[in-house]
């Protein structure tokens, strides 16, 4: 393959719900540029993007796959993603690497939650947007019901280039407005037959050729001069507005397609690279301190590495973007974030699993490479002396997790460094080892995520886990003041150990100062503030201690291990437990001993009294509650809401948005467990959520009741 100039190369994300066809253009595109002989289908599990073993087993893309072609002197760089929610991560990561986006949806079914997701992707990032309507060929194809839902969702952005003669099972030509012929196919496909427009269909091609020059002209001021001078502009100069229209997202144009049948994609391939910007037209990457960097081949060699793989008999591979300069095989790199040295070895442009070498490649194109010692996704590599560190991406919060664990305890170590590996391939698969849940979590975007991980440890590395449901990360804290003390004592020949503790607790409430005086059972206890230590807790929240100790009753030198006694306790909560938050500790008074006081008489000590007390300062449970937000079809809307309800639900706003219904509430950790599954069920797929963290918030009684008689069966148990 030749080396692109950087004007050369257009780089473009492929979107779309599942089953919109994408898979099956990208074969169509490959097969029409050359690349390969023989077009696969998802059926035949012959495809060129879906090769991994998961994909086949479920049909479905799991991974975004880069797919490049040359044409009419151009290298197209396409990236198709995954149309499940479940592998937004692979939308996000094409997203912030390309320059344009195509959408597909499917004419049978019209705008779905994957069309609305990916459109709000594409809004995130100021991409422009190419809509395709696919599979105009099939039974249920509705062309006008379709291009009428783009057209209310999206608004008068939203400009037709073609429109279908027919549509069904008969669908074989187009009329195109731009180049004002039509283009008619045989049942094989592939190259059309250009046609002058049909006497009955000229009036509304010229109608629909109207609206496409003033939206162009719109977008240049020389341009629009022309028009209303002339009432026309030549199909150059279409393209030019167009090209504006599409940089500045004022202009979504809609081309046809049946990628099935090959129909309508070499004329697509032929609008991209005339028309599409190029990666030096559109907008400059920025560094991580701001800095925007010019895809120039002049500049100082910086490459990107967007995305890490294991494939089939090749091991790690490293696809990258050249975001500056030129790289070439044999070239040695600083990786900037990890201060280390590596050496592309060997570099190739790719095309799913075809892998050609290349000697060069310059900036603004994409490649891959192999065996990097310590790169990860994410990281920035450099020549020398160039200072460029690209920020990491940001991918959605995870709204799906299970305890995952090795089902033989010699597998764990192993199954640790798959994880890690797998979140290298796919960011949006988290784990954690929860030291606080005494469990492995994993992360994922839905049920169907988590399971393809599953599928793939099982079948590729043969090891054998299970997912159970994930504990819930409570909090315990108080609601009330209390007071204890607690005497440590042992004597057991020798130096014995010996230290008491008086002590109060109140909840702590930020700008709440010190009582100068607290009464207990018709007690008064004075509090002279001697010092104040704040800790802020990791789990969230804060341990407050005052030292209000007179009369050198307890040494100075104790308090330390006075405060690892309370933090004992804080990490394991007396109630179920879980880490506690939000106390204010006052010790006041104490006794100690002149040989038999330690360190560990005063941890003790200390534990034990904030253990009594904080039985009496009336106990509370805190559960974390999340903001989610819905985002259903209207017509299941009534469903959906009953679901939320049962789950404890409390809606905080409700709005319509392009076709479907948005439901912003706060929903209790405990009722998440299943919802993404739960979701799909109540409306067949066509509804998607998103969660984030908010706070914690009071269990019902009922609930803590439960919860606390649960703690203690378990207990038992382990006795």
């Amino acid at each position: 393959m030749k080396v692109y100039q950087t004007n050369e190369v257009k780089n473009i994300s492929l979107l779309g719900s599942s089953g919109s066809g994408k898979t099956t253009l990208v074969e169509a595109m490959l097969y029409e540029s050359g690349v390969i002989k023989r077009r696969g289908t998802v059926n035949g599990q012959n495809t060129v993007s879906d090769y991994f073993p998961v994909e086949k087993e479920y049909g479905y893309s799991v991974f975004s796959t880069i797919v490049q072609v040359e044409w009419n002197n151009k290298k197209l760089n396409f990236i198709d993603c995954p149309g499940s929610d479940d592998f937004i991560g692979g939308v996000v990561t094409s997203l912030n690497v390309t320059d344009t986006a195509l959408i597909l949806v499917n004419a049978q079914y019209g705008i779905e939650v994957g069309t609305n997701n990916h459109f709000r992707y594409t809004e995130k990032f100021q991409k422009p947007v190419i809509f395709i309507i696919n599979q105009l060929d099939q039974e249920k194809a509705d062309f006008d019901k379709t291009l009428g839902q783009l057209k209310e969702t999206y608004g008068s952005k939203v400009v037709q280039i073609q429109y279908p003669i027919s549509t069904g099972p008969q669908f074989n030509a187009v009329v195109d407005v731009l180049k004002m012929k039509m283009y008619q196919w045989k049942p094989e496909g592939g190259v059309p037959e250009i046609l002058e427009i049909p006497n009955n269909e000229i009036e509304k091609a010229q109608e629909l050729h109207n609206v496409l020059v003033e939206a162009a002209a719109e977008h240049d001021e020389a341009l629009m001069e022309k028009f209303f001078d002339q009432g026309s502009l030549t199909e150059d100069e279409l393209r030019i507005g167009i090209r504006k229209g599409l940089i500045h997202r004022d202009m979504f144009p809609v081309f046809l397609v049946s990628a099935g049948k090959d129909m309508g994609v070499r004329r697509f391939m032929e609008f991209i690279g005339n028309v599409v910007p190029s990666v030096s037209e559109t907008l400059n990457p920025k560094t991580i301190d701001g800095k925007e960097v010019a895809p120039n081949p002049d500049g100082p060699a910086s490459i990107y590495v967007f995305k890490t793989s294991v494939e089939p008999h090749i091991g790690e591979v490293s696809y990258f973007k050249v975001m500056s300069g030129k790289v070439k095989e044999g070239d040695d790199l600083i990786n900037v974030d990890r201060d280390t040295k590596e050496r592309l070895s060997q570099i190739f442009v790719v095309a799913g699993q075809i892998r050609s070498k290349i000697d060069e490649i310059e900036a603004g194109d994409i490649g891959a490479t192999v065996k990097l010692k310590d790169t990860r996704t994410g990281n920035t590599l450099n020549s020398k002396g160039c200072d460029f560190d690209f920020k990491e991406i940001k991918y959605p919060e995870p709204k799906y997790r299970r305890a995952i664990k090795a089902k033989s305890e010699s597998d764990e170590e192993k199954l640790s460094e798959i994880l890690t590996r797998m979140h290298e391939e796919d960011p949006t698969w988290i784990i954690e080892q929860s030291k606080e849940l005494k469990q492995t979590i994993l992360y994922g975007q839905g049920e169907f995520h988590l399971r393809t991980l599953k599928w793939r440890v099982e079948n590729n590395d043969k090891i054998q886990i299970e997912f159970k449901e994930p504990r819930i990360p409570y909090r315990e804290t108080i609601t009330k003041m209390a007071r204890a003390d607690y005497r440590h004592k042992k004597q057991s020949g020798g130096a014995g150990q010996f230290g008491e503790v008086h002590l109060i607790i109140e909840p702590y409430e930020e700008g709440k100062s010190v009582s100068e005086i607290y009464r207990f059972g018709g007690q008064e206890f004075k509090i002279n503030n001697r010092d104040t230590q704040e800790i802020q807790l990791e789990w969230g929240g804060k341990l407050v201690l005052v030292n209000s100790i007179v009369g050198g009753a307890i040494d100075a030198r104790f308090v330390p291990a006075i405060l690892k006694g309370l933090m004992d306790r804080m990490e394991q909560g007396p109630l179920t437990g879980s880490y506690a938050r939000d106390v204010r500790v006052i010790v006041y008074d104490g006794k100690m001993h002149p040989v038999d006081s330690n360190e560990i008489s005063f941890r003790l000590a200390g534990r034990n009294a904030f253990a009594q007390a904080f039985k009496e300062a009336g106990p509370k449970l805190l559960e974390p509650v999340y903001d989610v937000e819905v985002l259903a079809p209207s017509d299941r809307l009534g469903d959906v809401m009953s679901d939320l309800q049962g789950r404890r639900a409390v809606i905080m706003g409700m709005q319509s948005e392009k076709g479907f219904e948005k439901l912003s509430a706060k929903i209790p950790l405990k009722e998440l467990g299943s919802y993404s599954t739960t979701l799909s069920s109540l409306t067949g797929g066509r509804a998607s959520f998103s969660m984030k963290f908010a706070n914690y918030e009071l269990v019902p009684m009922d609930i803590q009741d439960k919860l606390l008689k649960e703690y203690e069966a378990s207990k038992k148990e382990d006795e």
